[in-house]
Formats: structure tokens, C-alpha cells, sequence
């Protein structure tokens, strides 16, 4: 099915965000209220932590902007959200497919795409626990994944079945108390560079890790 703007709009209230990475400006759609999301009776059940831009997504976004582009490698972004990540990486020429489980968030992904002259970016619905590719990437991102045990055990699991030989995982998260220990969770697995960044300003300031991972030989 061919995806519509016009139906997007006529289905849900927006509002729009600028985002600016490398002085190059992005407009990205966002749901108006979170009401429709939510589940009256459950509210904690699928939360939809995928409607906002989160820090770390800036963060990893402009780490990608500075990447050399490689025409030859092919990236995939887990847990997309809006899709902020893969729309930049694929305007600074990463050749990235934009992966999301939600099917409202896949569907603000597609607009925002679309609004953001991206039109040929891959967007595609992607369960972790049980994930179906059917390819491998050199390089695998996503930031604000890992909040559940759950999902950090699926997400091994496809990082050990669709990670190529030689590739590389990039995962970004802001430090909070309630975090994962996810050095722990990977050190088995895999070699580890942490990167720390601070964003700052006037009066708070918030520390973003940037954990590279590659397979241990």
C-alpha cells in the first residue's frame, strides 16, 4: 500500500519540532496530544515512548552526520520512533533502512520522511522478539532501546543474527538512575567503546553515552 500524506493528516492532529544537526535543519511531526495512545486501562502497557525526540537520538543523529559516508555499507536503526536518526543519516549519504515495531510510530516515520526529502528511505515494521530480515547490515544504531531486560535479550539476538561479520553496533541512551547496567549486558559478547557526551544549558545538564560495539573475535 502506497503510504499518503494526506491521509496521514486526516488521521492524526500534529504538531511540528525543528531539529537542527550540523546546521542543516529538520522539521519533524510529532502526535499533538498522547491520549489516543494510551491505554486507559493499562497505562504503562506500551507507553508511547516512540512520540517525542529524545536527547540521545539528537546525539547519535549528529554522530552519524560526522561519519564518512562508505556507499558500500548499508546501516539499520532499531526502535526508529518519528525517525529522526535514520532521516539523518540518510540526507548526510548513509545508505540506513528505519525500523520500528509501532505501527503509529511507522506511520509519523513515513510523514516525517516525506517531509523531510527522504522519500526512498526503507521504513519497515520490525518485531525484535521475532525478528525477520532477510539480510545483514554492517552497521546496526538505535538510541533509548534498552529499558527492558526483555528487550535487551532480543536485542542480542538480533544483533548476533543480522550484524555482518566486521560491523559495528552503535547505541546511545541519556544516564539516568533507573538505567541498565548494559556493560555488563554486552561486555560478554562484545568489544566496547563508551563515548560520553554532555549537553548543557543554562541551567541543567544531561550526560549521553555512546557505546560502540564490535563482536568479539
Amino acid at each position: 500500500m502506497v503510504f499518503s500524506l494526506e491521509e496521514f493528516y486526516k488521521t492524526y492532529e500534529t504538531e511540528t519540532t525543528d531539529i537542527v544537526v550540523n546546521r542543516r535543519k529538520f522539521n519533524l511531526l510529532l502526535p499533538k496530544d498522547l491520549f489516543r495512545f494510551i491505554n486507559p486501562h493499562d497505562v504503562f502497557h506500551e507507553f508511547p515512548l516512540w512520540a517525542k525526540i529524545w536527547r540521545a537520538s539528537w546525539v547519535l543523529s549528529v554522530y552519524l552526520a560526522d561519519m564518512p559516508v562508505d556507499a558500500n555499507k548499508q546501516f539499520l536503526e532499531v526502535g526508529a520512533g518519528v525517525g529522526l536518526v535514520s532521516i539523518v543519516a540518510a540526507t548526510f549519504g548513509h545508505r540506513i533502512t528505519l525500523s520500528e515495531y509501532n505501527p503509529d510510530a511507522l506511520n509519523f516515520a513515513r510523514a516525517n520522511a516525506l517531509c523531510n526529502n527522504c522519500p526512498h528511505l526503507p521504513v519497515m515494521h520490525l518485531d525484535w522478539l521475532h525478528p525477520q530480515l532477510n539480510k545483514k547490515f554492517d552497521c546496526i544504531v538505535g538510541s533509548e532501546v534498552a529499558y527492558k531486560k526483555t528487550y535487551l535479550d532480543a536485542l542480542l539476538h538480533l544483533f548476533k543474527s543480522y550484524l555482518k561479520p566486521g560491523g559495528e553496533i552503535i547505541l546511545a541512551w541519556e544516564v539516568r538512575k533507573s538505567g541498565q547496567n548494559l556493560f555488563e549486558f554486552f561486555q560478554t559478547d562484545f568489544d566496547i567503546m563508551v563515548i560520553k557526551k554532555t549537553l548543557r544549558s543554562e541551567t541543567t545538564a544531561h550526560q549521553i553515552i555512546l557505546m560502540k560495539l564490535r563482536p568479539k573475535k
